[in-house]
């Protein structure tokens, strides 16, 4: 074996900070006492950092990402851009598409005042079941890395700090405070440790955030991992940052290469960290360094006095422009799985009529759950979007046919009027001990989430008072969503009062998903009720949030299912619009099943037998199981596409634009096909014991056939790999240029992505039976052939052994290829010592 070169041998230096950068961040140093320089470690609040204003230095702002920039405020008044999920970014296997998403991210943090996007999240999809598999990019740690590069530089060329996360193996959410991940060296640094060395290597991140689990034993905010390979062997030279509550020990993680602590304004640190200083337990040099990394990050953010930050800080984006990469982004991940017989694009001129059914119809899924989660602009449902793209011309109708069961929504909009402004939405009062309202103010919706705010965290009490107004006769359910005292009155009684105990043990999903209460009133159409909801805060509550909930009255599921049969039996096409919810697919807790909720199996299956033609729309974050796939003319996946959901789905169904997505993960036919399932811990430990063979890699190994497979999509033209050229041989360590001749064979103009995957026959190493090496997009016009380039990096050939990558000279095989089923073409590369 032959050692080989690290990806990250010789980093390119930065390009900031500059020489004089570094002066002005050791002046500020120097002139901090002890006790200046730890209190700068530990956050101030929830969102920020502290200011010194002695050393010029202001706050820095972070904010949750990926999909968009929420702010220091979960509230619907400042509503944000809401950006199609990360597999969907991902599905577009598009890095300069990617990084105008950056771009736009970074023009809306600046608007909101946020200095640093905690994003993105490139944790690979080792189970479908993981509940934040839709916030992550891929199962594949080459294709993660280079879009999540290339959402890197697309925040910081425009100056906001990005922050790839959570590092590392943080790939489930069961146990995630506390599990320990077991995994050996070889495994974690060729699947999960490479996404982020990639984006350290080729995007410069300005930080990296700790995850909460362990690694072999050691919580990851004390982890050796941190120094090495993080800063040691890839020159990382930016802050560490706890993700929120991770930081758990004192000296240890001071120790550690950890350098900010969060949120604040208590945590391990402090005053204990002082004492362990002055002890000679810490070496005031570590504390030195992680100031001098901080203020690093001050100066790049601009938040550093007397220094330019790393690029100016870009305009507001306006409103239309954001709309339009929402929706193009949304029509490019959309990923055309199934097309019987070019069953699209519909040709809008033929249609008379057009049913629009399902639970995501008139109400799509934009989002998942979780820190990832925000208050869109507003969101184009599908139904709304194919009605204005087929205009008064055709008829298009809607039917649920099926629910996904809920319970509690959220009241908004107007069935709901706030008392006090005569306005859509509730009241809230903030109350102290007394009994005395301190704040008042109208609100929009009954979701609140109070986290870092002040207000809350004063009050003794938060009362929600609205009018709710019946749009039907029937029985409606009303109550509250959340953890503690609650007091529910209507009509002046008391319908509940009780404290609601939390069934989860995971503060994210104690917060964002949690229980619910509710009783039941029967109202006549248009009666009106007075609702008052008052929650007791319990002292010291660092976040507080809760939701005034109602569930209207519904026909029973057989009447809705055959209201939609019926009017699919009737039109020309129907659209069925399937999928999960942010329930589901959620951080804070993995899913149990791979199954669509409810009965939408049976909807499919249903309209399927009567529908002249049939397309189905799944709106979900990740893989479900699709039993009725075969009964149906298309498939088109649909990921949680942002607000522009139903514009983007129309320009898709139409033809306007052509489905440009390919699977960034598989989607298997059967739950039991999967190879790697479990996300479950035993005796608190989550042992990776399929070592490198995870995602295609492991159904390869499986000789499972899934649904469909990683690198699947059909767009609306058919391609044809005509050959594969490369080197017939290459010194270790070099690249590997290959030459891909493609040709679209169809009757349009389309995009298509060529996939390299490489095999080792006859290796003497344990390797997958292929794996991603390399991929490269091209487009070409009807009947034309084009040859695209495609570089193979030289740490696809290596492996690591021994502490150090080592390559085995010897034959591998390129396959030139439209996924990781459908290897076409191949050449032989031999791989010679250096």
């Amino acid at each position: 074996m032959a050692a080989a070169d690290s990806q990250s041998a010789h980093p390119q230096k930065p390009a900031h900070p500059l020489e004089a950068v570094e002066r002005r961040v050791a002046d500020a140093l120097a002139a901090l006492s002890l006790e200046q320089k730890v209190r700068l470690l530990t956050g101030a609040d929830v969102w920020s950092t502290h200011p010194e204003p002695a050393i010029g230095l202001r706050r820095i702002v972070v904010s949750d990402g990926p999909v968009g920039v929420r702010g220091e405020q979960w509230d619907e008044r400042d509503p944000s851009v809401c950006l199609p999920s990360p597999t969907a970014l991902a599905a577009t296997w598009d890095e300069p598409l990617t990084e105008r998403v950056g771009a736009l991210l970074a023009a809306e943090a600046r608007r909101k005042g946020v200095d640093v996007v905690l994003a993105p999240t490139i944790n690979l999809h080792r189970s479908p079941l993981g509940g934040r598999h839709f916030e992550c990019f891929s199962e594949d740690p080459l294709l993660t890395g280079r879009i999540g590069a290339a959402y890197v530089r697309g925040l910081q060329a425009s100056g906001v700090g990005a922050t790839p996360k959570h590092y590392v193996a943080n790939d489930a959410e069961t146990e995630r405070f506390t599990v320990d991940v077991r995994i050996d060296q070889r495994t974690l640094r060729e699947l999960y440790l490479a996404p982020f060395e990639q984006v350290v290597a080729e995007a410069r991140p300005w930080l990296v955030m700790a995850a909460y689990n362990a690694v072999n034993g050691t919580t990851m905010t004390e982890s050796p991992l941190l120094a090495s390979p993080l800063e040691d062997d890839w020159g990382f030279d930016g802050v560490v940052v706890s993700d929120w509550s991770a930081a758990r020990s004192t000296a240890a993680a001071a120790r550690a290469r950890l350098d900010l602590a969060m949120p604040g304004p208590t945590g391990p640190w402090g005053d204990a960290l002082v004492a362990a200083v002055r002890s000679g337990e810490v070496p005031e040099a570590a504390i030195d360094e992680k100031v001098r990394r901080l203020l690093r990050l001050a100066a790049r953010v601009g938040a550093l006095e007397g220094v330019a930050p790393a690029a100016p800080a870009p305009a507001p984006p306006p409103a239309d422009a954001a709309a339009r990469l929402a929706r193009e982004v949304a029509a490019a991940g959309m990923v055309l799985a199934r097309n019987q017989n070019d069953a699209l694009p519909l040709d809008a001129a033929s249609l008379q009529r057009v049913a629009v059914i399902g639970p995501g119809a008139a109400a799509g899924r934009i989002q998942g759950g979780g820190s990832a989660s925000l208050h869109p602009h507003y969101a184009v449902s599908p139904l709304d979007g194919l009605r204005a793209a087929l205009g008064p011309r055709v008829d298009v109708r809607h039917a649920l046919g099926a629910r996904i069961h809920e319970g509690l929504v959220p009241v908004a909009g107007d069935q709901v009027t706030d008392p006090v402004t005569g306005e859509h939405g509730v009241y809230v009062r903030f109350l102290d001990a007394q009994g005395n309202a301190f704040h008042e103010e109208h609100r929009s919706v009954g979701r609140l989430i109070f986290i870092g705010d002040f207000r809350a965290n004063r009050a003794a009490t938060i009362e929600v008072t609205t009018r709710l107004r019946a749009a039907e006769a029937g029985r409606y359910r009303v109550g509250v969503a959340g953890v503690g005292a609650y007091r529910l009155t209507g009509g002046g009684q008391v319908l509940f009062d009780e404290t609601v105990a939390p069934d989860k043990d995971d503060l994210a999903a104690m917060l964002l998903a949690p229980p619910q209460r509710a009783v039941e009133l029967t109202l006549a159409a248009g009666q009106e009720v007075d609702l008052v909801l008052a929650h007791a805060v319990a002292p010291g509550t660092p976040a507080v949030a809760f939701s005034l909930g109602v569930e209207v009255p519904a026909l029973p599921d057989e009447e809705e299912l055959a209201r939609a049969v019926e009017l699919a039996r009737a039109c020309d096409a129907a659209i069925v619009v399937v999928g999960t919810t942010d329930a589901i697919e959620s951080e804070g807790f993995d899913r149990s099943s791979l199954a669509l909720p409810g009965r939408q199996d049976e909807l499919v299956s249903a309209i399927a037998a009567v529908s002249p033609r049939t397309i189905v729309l799944v709106n979900s974050g990740g893989p479900v199981i699709m039993p009725w796939r075969d009964e149906v003319d298309a498939v088109l996946l649909t990921w949680f596409p942002g607000q522009e959901f139903g514009n983007a789905v129309a320009d898709v169904l139409l033809g306007a634009v052509e489905p440009g997505g390919r699977l960034p993960t598989t989607w298997p036919s059967r739950e039991e096909d999967v190879p790697v399932l479990s996300t479950k811990p035993e005796n608190g430990k989550l042992v990776y014991a399929e070592g490198l063979h995870v995602g295609h890699r492991a159904w390869a190994r499986a000789g499972v056939t899934p649904a469909y497979p990683f690198g699947h999509g059909l767009g609306y033209t058919r391609w044809e790999i005509v050959g594969v050229d490369a080197p017939q041989s290459v010194v270790a360590g070099a690249p590997v240029e290959a030459r891909v001749r493609v040709r679209n064979a169809g009757a349009r103009r389309g995009r298509h992505v060529v996939q390299l995957y490489l095999s080792r026959p006859g290796s003497d190493v344990e390797r997958p039976v292929l794996w991603l090496a390399g991929f490269a997009a091209v487009e070409a016009d009807p009947d034309q052939t084009v040859d695209v380039a495609v570089t193979v990096a030289p740490r696809a050939f290596a492996h690591f052994a021994s502490g150090g990558w080592q390559v085995e000279p010897g034959v591998f095989t390129l396959h030139a290829a439209h996924s990781a089923t459908v290897l076409t073409r191949q050449a032989a590369v031999v791989l010679l010592d250096p």
